[in-house]
């Protein structure tokens, strides 16, 4: 296999969404930032959903995006902490990987503290290929060649073999 069709880790969001500002997000961020060793970035609503008392442009959630070493060290993490498990539903077409954390406190170094309760997370791992530059660029941009995309079932067969993930 050549350099260019190698498959690699581009980057790593971690996302904790609570749905409401205020002392519930703080700790939010608190335990996002302690478990990554970076500043999360708050979200915000696109939609005022009155059922859930969520106004447009309210900051409901944060995130983290986390690229190269520090990526490699949380997925590692990651997928000890649910046992290398995914399912086939996890992975999109587009070769990217999904999937949730329940509990905070299975991290190494972090414990229950009732004050705080218990807040999950989502994970997701964009996977891409070296030349994916052509398509972003914003001078003469081109298409990208089919075989420079990341398929589904390539997706899985570099999880299982590169992180030894059960699917």
């Amino acid at each position: 296999m050549s350099a260019m069709q190698e498959i690699y880790i581009d980057k790593v969001i971690v996302h904790m969404g609570v749905g409401e500002s205020g002392e519930r997000l703080v700790n939010a961020e608190e335990i996002v930032k302690a478990i990554t060793t970076q500043k999360p970035v708050r979200t915000i609503a696109k939609k005022t959903q009155p059922a859930f008392g969520v106004r447009k442009g309210a900051p409901i959630g944060c995130k983290v995006t986390l690229r190269r070493k520090n990526a490699e060290a949380f997925v590692q993490t990651a997928l000890d902490i649910i046992e290398r498990r995914l399912a086939m539903s996890q992975f999109d077409r587009t070769g990217n990987v999904s999937f949730g954390i329940e509990e905070h406190t299975d991290f190494p170094g972090m414990s229950y503290d009732p004050t705080i309760g218990i807040y999950g997370m989502d994970v997701n791992i964009v996977l891409e290929r070296k030349g994916i530059r052509v398509a972003r660029r914003a001078i003469e941009q081109r298409k990208l060649s089919d075989r420079q995309k990341v398929s589904k079932d390539e997706a899985i067969a570099f999880m299982r073999e590169r992180y030894q993930v059960e699917v």
